[in-house]
């Protein structure tokens, strides 16, 4: 098992139990106590947990609202993120698109585009690229329904998109740590996500700049899987230094004009 990923699972064995002991988790993950306590102290230090002695107890971590809530918040930066964003793909790609108030203001402007295929899990997605003047193809992916989000998530979904090859997946992320690490809040989110990535040639992430510096609880995918970044602000160096490394092309969105970094 990879560091991070014994760190994922320690994580959510600590959430499950609410609290746990040092033993225990050695015992669980097969590692060694002087692991464990490492690990505690950097999930700890990220915020996914409490360590205290002997052990840890779970912490509730940040959580994304209803998406009507988040479509507020920021929204002058999204609306510009989404409009850059819908610039850079041509008429007649294939798209995967995940659930998120970016991507719901994205297939805003991506509708008055082109006509475009666009496959997703989000009904807010697929009900903007329905009323598009120039006739797209709109798939709905199927599975189990969530309100909060207006998204439909779980293994069918997963299953669906597997079977799957786009030109690109247009996704939204939690957060982009300082290792360029993109991250997720909720597990079902990041599996549809990554089934995403996996699915499609190109990777275009949509994330405005509150996102970026921090940690969640659950990994994406690692900077070199992604292709480009769009936000209304340069990441600090640290950020920005990673995901150049990788390649990833940083695009800055405006609500007058666009750059690329």
């Amino acid at each position: 098992m990879k560091p991070e990923e014994r760190r994922e699972r320690m994580a959510l064995l600590v959430k499950e139990a609410t609290r746990i002991s040092v033993d225990e988790l050695a015992a669980l993950l097969e590692t060694s106590r002087e692991t464990v306590r490492r690990d505690l102290t950097l999930l700890s230090e990220q915020g996914l947990l409490r360590k205290v002695h002997g052990g840890a107890v779970y912490t509730q971590t940040a959580q994304e609202s209803p998406l009507g809530d988040r479509r507020a918040a920021a929204r002058a930066e999204k609306i510009a993120i989404g409009r850059t964003a819908a610039g850079l793909f041509r008429q007649g790609d294939s798209l995967l698109i995940d659930a998120g108030s970016t991507t719901a203001y994205f297939a805003e402007a991506l509708k008055n585009s082109g006509s475009f295929t666009v496959i997703t899990n989000s009904t807010v997605v697929a009900a903007e690229m329905w009323s598009s003047p120039s006739p797209s193809e709109v798939y709905l992916l199927g599975g189990r329904y969530f309100g909060g989000g207006h998204e439909v998530l779980g293994s069918l979904v997963v299953d669906q998109i597997q079977r799957l090859h786009t030109d690109h997946a247009v996704l939204t992320v939690g957060a982009v740590d300082q290792g360029g690490t993109f991250m997720d809040f909720n597990a079902d989110e990041a599996f549809i996500a990554r089934a995403m990535i996996a699915s499609a040639r190109r990777v275009t992430v949509l994330a405005d700049s509150s996102k970026l510096g921090r940690h969640a609880l659950f990994q994406v995918c690692k900077a070199d899987r992604v292709h480009r970044l769009v936000t209304e602000r340069a990441p600090d160096d640290a950020v920005e230094n990673a995901l150049r490394a990788a390649g990833v092309e940083i695009i800055i969105a405006d609500p007058a004009q666009s750059t690329i970094r």
